[in-house]
Parts: structure tokens; C-alpha cells; sequence
């Protein structure tokens, strides 16, 4: 059973007062402290770990470089595909390695042809450092099939604000850290449609998306 969000703006409020990470602090008037603060009293809705909605999301204009260097257009290449899209950056010190690496586990867990099929987009929130080849070394670890786009960071903000998730840009403190704050979803693409169909929060495991993953192949609810 999986809970329906009944509009997709009530949905990426709640997404974003759920999963905005620690890998970064923000001190206010970020991007993803300000969506946190809207409409939270219904976050609690959105707590299973795939969550279906009621008005899909359109998959992001974005258009950017990926791991290999080659540019690549989110809509067209990832057209009929089931996709899997989340948005992170790889020196964060948890929540994005955590994720990448369950997609990893449930993906092997599928059948080589509905492997080939699906497709696991990383965007980075932090494009600065995320070069191609950081981004081949770090998603190859887990997935050498995985994609990694990195480039203008406002466009990735503004990719990301379209699904609902909210990213700040990065910032540089005193102890020479980067601080990024990130929300951690994942949305779930159906292929038939091309649509954003189901939002997983921060915390769904591999064995509830290896669950999960041969439904969305198809194109059908969890």
C-alpha cells in the first residue's frame, strides 16, 4: 500500500521538509530551508517509502555534460526509459553514497533485460567539484552504468526546483569546508509516459526498491 499525494505542490513541500540532508548546513534563506518551511504539517503523509502522485511530474529541460564528457540531454536520452533521478553531490559523507549504493543492490537484483533498460541519473549540487572524471570514479564504484551530469549549477537548481527538490548553491566556510545542502529523493520516471510517477524519501532501502523497481520498469504503481 502506498500513500497518493493528491497534488504535486503539496508533494515537493513535503519532500523538501523530509529529506533536506545534513551534508550541508545553511544558516537561512536557502533554496531548500524555504521550501522546508512550507506546507511541513503534511510531511508526515509523504513517510512511506515510495510515495505515488496523483499529478506526475514533467522530467527536467536539463542539459549537461556527463561523466564522460559528452553532453547529455536529460528528456531525449532518457526517453522511454524507466528512470531513477536524484540529485547530490559525491563528497557528501552519507546520504547520497547510501542511496546510490541501494540503487546499485537493487538494480543487480533485476533481470539483465530490465537491467539494460533502466536508467539511474546522478545530477550534482555541487558541479564545481563533481568533474566527469570525479563523477566516473565515484558512481563506477557502485554502478559503471549509472549517469553523472554536472555544469551550470543554476540550471541544476532550477531543474531540481521543477520536481520539487530543493538545492542551495554551495558554500565555501571558514575552516575551508564546503557546506551543500541537498534534498535526497529519488524520483521514479515511468517509461510509457515519461512522467515522474513515484518519490522515494531519504532512507528507502535497497530491498524496498529492488521491490519496487520491476513495477516501475512497467510502468505500473508500486
Amino acid at each position: 500500500m502506498r500513500t497518493t499525494i493528491k497534488t504535486a505542490a503539496v508533494v515537493a513541500a513535503a519532500a523538501c521538509a523530509l529529506v533536506v540532508t545534513g551534508c550541508g548546513s545553511s544558516s537561512g534563506g536557502s533554496d531548500a530551508d524555504s521550501a522546508a518551511g512550507t506546507l511541513a504539517d503534511v510531511a508526515t503523509a509523504a513517510s512511506q517509502p515510495g510515495t505515488l502522485l496523483d499529478t506526475p511530474f514533467a522530467k527536467p529541460n536539463l542539459q549537461l555534460t556527463d561523466n564522460h564528457g559528452k553532453p547529455f540531454n536529460l528528456v531525449k536520452q532518457t526517453a522511454g526509459h524507466p528512470t531513477l533521478l536524484f540529485f547530490g553531490y559525491t563528497h557528501c559523507p552519507d546520504v547520497c553514497p547510501t542511496t546510490m549504493s541501494d540503487l546499485a543492490l537493487a538494480k543487480a537484483k533485476l533481470p539483465k533485460g530490465d537491467q539494460d533498460k533502466l536508467r539511474v541519473v546522478f545530477v550534482s549540487s555541487d558541479p564545481q567539484r563533481d568533474t566527469p572524471a570525479r563523477l566516473t570514479a565515484w558512481l563506477g564504484a557502485m554502478d559503471k552504468s549509472f549517469i553523472g551530469l554536472t555544469g551550470d549549477f543554476t540550471a541544476i537548481q532550477t531543474a531540481a526546483r521543477s520536481v520539487g527538490v530543493g538545492i542551495s548553491p554551495p558554500v565555501k566556510e571558514k575552516d575551508g569546508s564546503v557546506t551543500v545542502t541537498h534534498g535526497a529523493e529519488v524520483l521514479a520516471f515511468w517509461p510509457k509516459d515519461d512522467k515522474g510517477h513515484v518519490l522515494y524519501m531519504s532512507g528507502t532501502t535497497a530491498e524496498q526498491f529492488a521491490h519496487d523497481l520491476p513495477k516501475i520498469i512497467r510502468s505500473e504503481a508500486p
